[in-house]
């Protein structure tokens, strides 16, 4: 066999996915492991979001809604948000997908800031548009350096706010200045997977930007069921955005893109306050308890608006990692990501956060980090 793929394609680095937990284990020696490294939620689904699902796995030999009706209506009644100005995708990166095929042509470019989501840059190398890196300032989207690389080119910008990994957020004013100083042909895309975490007094007005588009760009802001809902298994995500954007959006959409037990699951979270509330409030305080335990052992924890944080912990990240996994602990090294000596956790269970700070703190004696 001969193949030819085209240059853009060829030079696609695969999505580098994380062993299965249970091939750690074996690999380390370990049993009972915790994971805190995907910023996945600790207390699972809604019981009731189980329980519909499966009510409804007797139905697996019917197609899904291909429009995803009642989700829609429900989310609608949910954000504040018009069911025309919904666009719901196989997780939040397939309405990613959407954009850039949408809007993304061959030599057009794309703005994202590094580090953050891997996959914006990864989709618009599919397309064969060009990536505009833009470094994070003091770990911060850097929105100067953003608007001085807008060209004519310029078709999206992507910033994840908060950011991933950073846990860092915007600010209402700044937000503001960036998005009107912007020419009208860009497309913004707030990504904001971890905004349930965020207060509401400082979440981006995004209504202000869609509803009142005159002379300024459009905006999209894309949502996830995997964070605060404990859906990350059944990929759900949706993007809140003008309804002539979202038009344009499903002309690329395939049918039945969300499957029946995503539908359901998701549709039954949503009508379950009590678990989300119970997440937010765990999340809270079990983010404030380990900001003091890892700083009482000589580290630095780094503010968060988000169900993770990075911490300096004085030493290699990566030589970290590897001690912590011995200990049935798998947090993430962010030396890839150009922070050599900061690990990145998510907030767990109390039981899994003392069991992390345990592990920490045998960990930074026998490497004399701290």
């Amino acid at each position: 066999m001969q193949l030819n793929p085209p240059k853009n394609i060829e030079a696609i680095v695969p999505y580098p996915p994380g062993k299965p937990q249970d091939e750690l284990e074996r690999e380390y020696g370990v049993r009972d492991s915790i994971k805190l490294a995907s910023n996945e939620n600790a207390w699972g689904p809604s019981p009731k979001a189980v329980a519909a699902i499966a009510d409804c796995l007797s139905g697996l030999h019917r197609y899904p809604d291909g429009s995803s009706y009642y989700l829609t209506q429900a989310l609608a009644d949910w954000s504040g948000a018009q069911p025309a100005e919904l666009v719901l995708g196989n997780g939040s990166n397939e309405v990613i997908e959407f954009l850039i095929k949408a809007l993304v042509s061959q030599g057009d470019e794309v703005i994202s800031s590094h580090p953050s989501f891997l996959m914006y840059q990864k989709f618009v190398q599919v397309r064969g548009g060009v990536n505009r890196i833009i470094e994070l300032k003091e770990m911060v989207h850097d929105l100067d350096a953003i608007r001085r690389a807008v060209t004519a080119k310029t078709r999206l910008i992507f910033l994840d706010n908060p950011n991933n990994p950073t846990a860092t957020l915007i600010d209402r004013p700044s937000f503001d200045r960036f998005i009107r100083s912007l020419p009208e042909s860009v497309v913004v895309v707030l990504d904001e997977a971890y905004v349930d975490f965020v207060s509401p007094e400082e979440r981006i007005e995004i209504f202000d930007y869609i509803r009142n588009p005159e002379g300024i760009p459009g905006l999209v802001s894309l949502r996830t069921f995997s964070k605060a809902f404990g859906l990350a298994g059944l990929r759900v995500g949706f993007g809140i955005m003008p309804p002539e954007l979202a038009q344009l959006l499903h002309r690329v959409r395939q049918p039945f893109n969300i499957n029946l037990p995503a539908q359901i699951g998701a549709l039954a979270a949503l009508a379950d306050l009590d678990h989300y509330q119970l997440t937010l409030a765990e999340t809270g305080k079990g983010l404030a308890w380990l900001s003091e335990e890892v700083a009482k052992l000589g580290c630095s924890p780094y503010p968060s608006h988000t169900n993770f944080f990075l911490i300096d912990v004085r030493g290699d990240a990566t030589e970290l990692y590897e001690a912590m996994l011995y200990k049935g602990v798998i947090v993430r090294s962010m030396k890839a990501y150009g922070y050599p000596n900061f690990i990145r956790i998510t907030i767990g269970t109390g039981q899994e956060n003392s069991r992390f700070v345990q592990a920490l703190g045998e960990c930074l004696a026998e490497l004399a980090y701290v």
